[in-house]
């Protein structure tokens, strides 16, 4: 499904999907033997949502024809639950920290199936504001109310598509601009046209007074790279005419497709501009910290991401 100006999408569709998927690799980390994160909601999402393409990175196996065709395959979804579990771990710590530091106001653009405002220990008096597509923030909550799940902070829904006037939405719904406050973009900038990644970090900027922080998961340097970008679309296109063939009922999209491939600034580079103190940690470093790697002899069985905190002077 390529992108169009104003689009939006059922919590199964596009850009939706890939929020399943992220729950899917949370939800195989959780169960794992030596889980890192603890999610127990993503199970939880992923039972509502029925099957699907992010069905795999939530199973024990891969069918059979699968895994012979393409032995490579498990150890790259296995690398991509790892890094996941990573990149939640690392979130998760910059957002706790922040708040137990005095930031009371926490702003998950895209929120997607977060469920931090369910299962962190926020801290008394802490607002989490989530923004997202309307139908994602109602599916997300009647999922989980169904559930029976309670927020343990106080949970506010924005619903506003990123690309319009967000920061007005926000405002009304009771954000204090004049306070400190703690943001994160988390899988959200490839899905983002250039111009409007540049205006999101102008508004939170506009919004963040001195001590606010913000975490940006930004892409690495091949982002660009077309010779890397083929290969990856070479693996998918082979796994998904194996799937057409095996389970003709399940679509599995190419991420690819959804994303803008567009020049842009370094975000680190983007906030030092700014005034805000400025640390980068590649993902590769990251997963090594959390004594996660990705699979031997495998280029690319994990994304080549940045990891940018931030705090403005």
């Amino acid at each position: 499904m390529a992108r169009t100006d104003n689009d939006s999408w059922e919590i199964t569709e596009s850009v939706g999907a890939t929020a399943l998927g992220v729950a899917a690799a949370r939800a195989a980390e959780t169960d794992s033997e030596d889980p890192l994160i603890s999610d127990p909601f993503a199970r939880v999402f992923l039972h509502a949502a029925g099957e699907g393409m992010w069905s795999w990175f939530a199973a024990p196996n891969l069918p059979a024809q699968i895994a012979e065709a393409e032995p490579d395959l498990k150890p790259r979804m296995q690398g991509m639950v790892d890094y996941m579990a990573a990149r939640t771990a690392f979130f998760d710590a910059f957002f706790l920290d922040a708040v137990r530091g005095g930031a009371h106001q926490v702003v998950i653009l895209a929120a997607g199936l977060d469920s931090r405002a369910w299962r962190l220990p926020w801290p008394d008096g802490t607002t989490v504001y989530e923004l997202d597509q309307p139908r994602v923030l109602e599916w997300k909550l009647s999922t989980l109310r169904e559930n029976g799940a309670e927020p343990t902070c106080n949970l506010v829904h924005v619903p506003v598509d990123l690309r319009h006037d967000w920061p007005a939405a926000l405002r009304q719904a009771g954000f204090d601009a004049s306070a400190r406050s703690v943001w994160s973009a988390e899988g959200l900038l490839p899905f983002l046209p250039a111009a409007a990644q540049e205006l999101l970090f102008e508004r939170v900027h506009s919004l963040g007074i001195p001590g606010s922080r913000i975490a940006v998961e930004a892409p690495g340097a091949d982002f660009l790279d077309e010779g890397a970008r083929a290969k990856q679309r070479e693996t998918m296109q082979r796994v998904r005419d194996l799937m057409a063939k095996l389970e003709p009922q399940r679509d599995i999209p190419d991420v690819q497709d959804l994303w803008y491939f567009e020049e842009r600034e370094d975000v680190g580079d983007w906030f030092r501009r700014h005034g805000w103190d400025v640390a980068v940690t590649p993902a590769e470093e990251l997963m090594a910290g959390y004594d996660r790697r990705p699979p031997q002899g495998i280029d690319d069985a994990a994304p080549r991401t940045l990891f940018v905190a931030a705090e403005r002077n």
